[in-house]
């Protein structure tokens, strides 16, 4: 299974850039894994907000496989316990399936033709963050995910 990261947005803040990349280097070790950042449109800032959702939502579509297992990160989504979202990665994988896509919004969310592609919404929280900080958040969990499935020491319950 390969894991792919999609966020739509601008790249991070240097500082950022650093544990989003330190995260994913040791996720790799478990799963091959990539980030792709799909920029906003160079008009984002005079659209109404739907329809820039509209626009980010079908270059969202066009990267993804039939058989993709979408997971959609919203705050309505369901949240999950560290050990539960290790379960939930192991079982995808026990499933066979060739990726799993994990995305990451714009800065309105998502639009609705995504919420009806999405196989799973996932919340990291009640609370909103910055899209950089959800890329770091993103990849630290996954990474302690893995961890927790070897049964090894960096989660501690």
């Amino acid at each position: 299974m390969k894991i792919l990261l999609l966020s739509v947005g601008k790249s991070n803040d240097t500082y950022i850039q650093q544990g989003v990349e330190e995260f994913t280097r040791r996720l790799t070790r478990y799963y091959p894994c990539e980030w792709q950042l799909i920029l906003p449109p160079k008009n984002a800032a005079s659209l109404p907000e739907n329809d820039l959702k509209k626009q980010e939502a079908k270059l969202v579509l066009a990267l993804l496989q039939t058989d993709d297992f979408l997971v959609l990160l919203d705050e309505r989504g369901k949240q999950l316990s560290s050990v539960e979202l290790a379960d939930f990665i192991a079982q995808k994988a026990t499933e066979s399936k060739k990726r799993l896509v994990f995305l990451i919004g714009g800065a309105y969310g998502a639009d609705e033709l995504i919420f009806k592609r999405a196989d799973f919404t996932w919340s990291l929280s009640k609370l909103v963050f910055p899209h950089m900080l959800v890329r770091l958040l993103l990849a630290e969990q996954l990474y302690r995910a893995c961890t927790i499935i070897k049964n090894e020491k960096y989660h501690h319950k």
